[in-house]
């Protein structure tokens, strides 16, 4: 096994696999689903029929709120299925995808393959509820409305929403990575402007001492790490809720 560090990414390129990069957006994303595991194991252990312990109460109020949630955007139909389960993984595996950051891990939603991955599998189920609802004939019938000439272009439109969700919930997350790692290496800039002209030792000093990156660093990983984290999580859900329950309209 060989190591390779590229930028923040570090690759493990294992031989026996066919030379497959193992990179840190998986090995983060295992540790993600490993937490999520973890949590899900201990709220869930010993369960009784009526709720007795705190942990057994906290388990169902967040299948309750989940369940309410699809319901509220997706019907009766799919509240009561297993939608409720995968909307539930989907929205928390984006969000500790991306809040793991804070702990200064890479965040795998700042990796194109992971968003993609995940818009990949959401446009299968549309498409599978699409066929199933209007059989395969009027799928590809409804690509020839409202006239056979924008069969083209029905075609493009609806090759384009797995795209467009996996780039709108990359490009916030690594949007946010890149301009905080500008503004830190800004600060550290003005740290030295500030400190650098002090003479002899006390200059050389306060210069190397990040005195100007206390705090500002930290106030804004609440907006690219936290609220923007929860935000597209929600966002990426609300849009996989909204485009499988439309296809499950009859024409």
């Amino acid at each position: 096994m060989t190591i390779d560090v590229t930028g923040s990414r570090i690759y493990f390129v294992i031989p026996f696999l066919g030379g497959i990069p193992i990179t840190s957006t998986i090995v983060n994303a295992w540790l993600v689903i490993a937490i999520i595991g973890a949590v899900c194991f201990f709220l869930t252990r010993n369960m009784k029929t009526h709720a007795s312990t705190k942990k057994q109460h906290i388990a169902e109020l967040l299948v309750i709120k989940v369940t309410d949630w699809v319901q509220d955007n997706m019907g009766t139909q799919y509240s009561q299925g297993h939608f409720p389960a995968f909307a539930g993984a989907l929205f928390s595996l984006s969000v500790l995808c991306s809040l793991i950051s804070l702990l200064g891990f890479y965040p795998p939603t700042a990796d194109l393959s992971t968003t993609m991955g995940w818009s990949l599998l959401v446009f299968a189920m549309i498409t599978y509820t699409k066929i199933r609802t209007n059989r395969l004939s009027g799928y590809l019938r409804d690509f020839t409305k409202p006239i056979i000439v924008l069969t083209p272009l029905n075609i493009i439109s609806e090759l384009s929403t797995p795209v467009s969700m996996a780039f709108r919930h990359f490009g916030n997350i690594a949007s946010g990575q890149v301009v905080s790692a500008l503004i830190y290496a800004v600060l550290m800039l003005l740290n030295q402007a500030v400190f650098g002209w002090l003479p002899g030792a006390l200059g050389q000093v306060l210069s190397v001492i990040p005195i100007v990156q206390v705090g500002i660093p930290a106030f804004l990983s609440l907006y690219f790490d936290l609220f923007a984290g929860l935000m597209q999580a929600f966002i990426f859900c609300m849009l996989t809720m909204n485009y499988v329950s439309a296809a499950a309209e009859t024409e």
